[in-house]
């Protein structure tokens, strides 16, 4: 099993122990249906969409059914990074009816909450289509939903920044700070020099930005910049530096982008952009179950 499908089955789980108040899933604990519903009755639902969106978080969905009724057949109609409208069928779902009705909540959070991230990425990358520029994702995650929420990006055609602290060097303003009294050219210089992982520096000035080249780094971060000629002269100077050391630095924009200024940081000649909106803002899909009836 690898990584991202692990992620999802202990997310889940732990989705559905939260509301059902047991670690072992028993569909007892649910106190409406058990009352309202006889045991044993099986029957059918499908999976709809009330609004646009791109979907993603489907295969979180699949296992709360699964989890619940190991005897589930659940029929996934799209896939991750489809198009969403009013009345798209997502799946259907024939299993144990005290299954479906405690696995509801639980699916619609996850594919409601995935979705929109999926979304949110969307516009974002429609919005640059035909700049060259990617779209990035940050560490500003749901914690326990990074592994899942950073798919949702995936599936909405953006890019994954690093997934954690573990897996690239990513030195910023307060790095730099406490490593006083050492220059922005040799902190950059020491992290290149000590592991194989990229190094993504923080610039806040022109001239951080060309240090961070001089000292090795694999992505500048321009921080904060407007877009325009500030931002241009860094690209610029940036390029001119790493033109002259033989290598290729790839330059990222970060801090005040939306909707309305992205194109334009886009248009300035940067290779990426971060986003912490696409997972910390990003509103929720609407999507609803409905009930087919017995069989």
């Amino acid at each position: 099993m690898d990584q991202n499908a692990a992620t999802v089955q202990d997310c889940v789980r732990a989705a559905l122990a939260e509301d059902l108040g047991r670690a072992d899933l028993s569909l007892d604990a649910d106190v409406t249906t058990r009352l309202s519903v006889p045991a044993g009755t099986r029957g059918q639902a499908r999976l709809l969409a009330k609004a646009t969106g791109v979907l993603a978080g489907l295969d979180c969905a699949v296992a709360a059914f699964r989890m619940l009724d190991a005897r589930a057949v659940v029929d996934a109609r799209l896939r991750e990074g489809d198009r969403l409208q009013p009345g798209t069928l997502v799946l259907t779902v024939a299993a144990d009816m005290r299954a479906i009705l405690g696995a509801e909540r639980t699916a619609l959070n996850f594919v409601q909450r995935m979705s929109g991230v999926a979304t949110k990425t969307r516009a974002f990358v429609d919005a640059v289509a035909g700049t060259g520029a990617r779209i990035l994702d940050t560490r500003k995650t749901t914690p326990g939903l990074r592994l899942l929420e950073k798919a949702a990006v995936l599936a909405g055609g953006g890019h994954n920044h690093r997934i954690g602290l573990y897996d690239q060097v990513l030195l910023k303003e307060n790095h730099f700070g406490f490593a006083l009294p050492a220059t922005y050219e040799e902190v950059v210089r020491r992290c290149v020099a000590g592991q194989a992982a990229p190094v993504v520096a923080e610039a806040r000035t022109l001239e951080e930005a060309v240090a961070a080249v001089r000292g090795g780094a694999s992505v500048v971060l321009l921080d904060n910049f407007r877009p325009g000629e500030s931002l241009r002269a860094a690209i610029a100077a940036v390029r001119s530096a790493a033109e002259r050391l033989g290598r290729r630095v790839e330059v990222e924009a970060s801090g005040g982008v939306d909707l309305s200024t992205v194109r334009a940081f886009a248009e300035c000649g940067v290779d990426r952009i971060s986003i912490g909106a696409l997972t910390h803002s990003a509103p929720a899909v609407d999507l609803s179950l409905l009930v087919e009836g017995l069989h």
